[in-house]
């Protein structure tokens, strides 16, 4: 009853329709896009198209290399998409399992992940992802790694405060008077009952890793050419100086790194309105 009063409550809300209707858009640009538009980077290039500006036959213009900018922002979003998505899922799988025994085991083992927790968090999101990168080396496995790295705190801090609320509850203590085991506890019964918070700030997680991704590929420490990604198209825009002269090979990228922030903080927006607790 009450997960179908928090779904009702989020399609009464304009920005979370707003926000699915964009992600659910830009998922199925990334998944059709290779379907759709097979293209080849180390290829794909014209030498005698370079810099056109936005026309019928190249409708966002070409780059400095003669590569259709349409296309490359295309793949660019898919880019992006993986990294944003795994990085964040990455984060959970980490965060969350670590918050639960956190919060239920409390003690030590409550203070030592504490402590990481707070050493994580001190530092700036995207210079500790800088960091990480320069040790693991620049690459997109590098930087999702990085960014889940960041998110990871997040998560252990949002679960850890479900744990500590839900573990004084009634379905709780009975359960533990039924002999359930601490493992049984924590999947079967305090899991799904703090499950809508941290969808919630997984979908706003989403927005905040695009933006990170964005910027490390910007610096180059992001996807490698010829691999497609928004944030290294505005780098090579900048760095090849023509940035100004040819306003559409930042224009779009940066639009379409908006759009991605923005259809997900809206979406994470529309679930909290409809799963927060307070409302129900």
């Amino acid at each position: 009853m009450l997960a179908t009063r928090s779904w009702q409550r989020f399609w009464r809300s304009p920005a979370g329709k707003i926000g699915l209707i964009l992600a659910i858009g830009l998922v199925l640009l990334a998944l059709l896009a290779p379907i759709l538009h097979p293209y080849d980077p180390t290829t794909d290039r014209n030498y005698l198209a370079r810099l056109v500006p936005p026309s019928s036959d190249h409708w966002f213009g070409t780059d400095a290399l003669g590569r259709d900018i349409l296309t490359l922002v295309w793949y660019g979003i898919r880019t992006s998409l993986w990294v944003s998505v795994g990085s964040v899922g990455l984060g959970l799988v980490l965060g969350v399992p670590l918050g639960l025994v956190a919060g239920y085991v409390g003690g030590t083992v409550e203070l030592v992940i504490n402590w990481i927790t707070d050493i994580l968090l001190a530092f700036p999101s995207i210079l500790l992802a800088i960091a990480i990168v320069t040790v693991t080396g620049p690459s997109l496995t590098s930087a999702m790694l990085a960014i889940a790295i960041v998110q990871v705190p997040i998560f252990i801090r949002l679960m850890r405060s479900m744990v500590l609320s839900l573990k004084q509850q009634e379905f709780v203590q009975a359960a533990q008077a039924l002999g359930a085991t601490p493992v049984q506890i924590l999947w079967q019964h305090i899991l799904p009952a703090g499950l809508a918070p941290i969808i919630v700030q997984a979908s706003l997680a989403i927005g905040t890793a695009t933006l990170e991704a964005a910027g490390l590929g910007f610096l180059g420490l992001g996807a490698q050419p010829p691999t497609p990604e928004l944030g290294t198209m505005l780098a090579d825009a900048f760095r090849g100086g023509y940035s100004l002269t040819s306003p559409w090979t930042t224009l779009f990228p940066g639009l379409f790194i908006t759009l991605m922030v923005l259809a997900f903080n809206l979406l994470g927006d529309g679930l909290r309105d409809g799963f927060d607790p307070r409302s129900q």
